[in-house]
């Protein structure tokens, strides 16, 4: 597996990392069962055994049971949180919390801040997260409240760095303008499906509408030393299956790279991300362990500047400018 180091930060983070979304059974109350926990513990175990030391948690995931799964599993094995990356984030609340007329929201004031920290903790057995994202914007944030939070938890030894996920430029610029930690990390959606933060700047000047709030993101980053972070980065698995939404020209080649690169299918579609000099870093989500061994292959997946560009074409299904 290889290593790179997160911007900002002394952590050694595996090339890929481990969205822990779907362990953990259904998103209700009902109690985790033997066999939901049982493949929650196969995955992660595969997930550690291929090197991947990055878990990406939030504290909406199934509803907190994610968390509590894992925790579990740390509980068992105290040493393993030594070994590894705890990123959780938080700021989405459900329907009908705290009460029934509550409304789906998202919610950056210092006090659910702090609150989402002090539970995630307490699920996950562990006295302190290494970084914290702030999920998905809040309209009503107040940037104040935010470093408020941020200097709480920084202080008190409960958070070790900070980022954020699904952000824009001036989101993370006004947010900087008030927080002392600096922004690690911003994870926001890439894969060969939905490609507008590469796209866009092979299609500047055109008249077509882009993908809200891209302009410009990727460059951004990587001006700012800001690691991009991509969930979805397999596109929930349509890149394999013809009939989902793929061309199927797109995974025809994806097939033939697999056998010219000699690696699995998954590597190709990770290495497409990895092989962009942003340095993005994908977050798979998936519970199946043959899966997960095969995304880990793209640590040894370098794409080739033909074949980066014949994967992009092919998706794009149009010639460029």
């Amino acid at each position: 597996m290889k290593y790179i180091n997160i911007p900002g930060t002394d952590l050694q983070s595996s090339i890929v990392g481990y969205g822990c979304m779907n362990i953990g059974g259904s998103w209700n109350s009902d109690h985790v069962t033997f066999e939901e926990r049982s493949i929650a513990y196969n995955a992660i175990n595969a997930a550690i055994d291929e090197g991947i030391n990055l878990f990406d948690h939030a504290d909406i995931y199934v509803r907190g049971k994610s968390e509590s799964i894992f925790g579990d599993l740390l509980k068992q094995d105290p040493g393993l949180r030594d070994r590894i990356i705890l990123l959780n984030k938080c700021g989405i609340r459900f329907a009908g919390h705290p009460d029934s007329k509550s409304p789906a929201r998202y919610d950056f004031t210092f006090d659910h801040i702090m609150g989402s920290v002090e539970g995630s903790l307490k699920r996950l057995n562990t006295d302190h997260i290494d970084i914290l994202l702030l999920h998905r914007p809040d309209p009503l944030a107040e940037p104040e409240e935010v470093a408020k939070a941020f200097e709480h938890l920084y202080k008190s030894g409960k958070v070790r760095y900070f980022g954020v996920s699904n952000h824009n430029v001036g989101q993370i610029e006004l947010l900087k303008r008030f927080v002392d930690q600096p922004i690690t990390i911003n994870q926001v959606e890439i894969s060969l499906l939905h490609r507008a933060l590469i796209e866009e700047g092979t299609v500047f000047n055109l008249d077509r509408m882009g993908v809200a709030g891209v302009n410009g993101l990727l460059d951004y980053c990587r001006l700012n030393n800001i690691l991009v972070q991509a969930w979805s980065p397999l596109a929930g698995g349509k890149l394999f299956v013809h009939g989902r939404g793929a061309p199927d020209a797109l995974i025809q080649l994806i097939h033939e790279l697999a056998n010219k690169y000699k690696t699995s299918v998954e590597a190709i579609v990770l290495g497409w991300l990895t092989r962009h000099p942003a340095g993005i870093q994908p977050i798979v989500g998936t519970t199946n362990p043959d899966r997960l061994r095969a995304s880990a292959m793209v640590s040894h997946v370098d794409l080739s500047r033909d074949d980066w560009y014949r994967l992009f074409l092919t998706a794009r299904a149009e010639a460029l400018p």
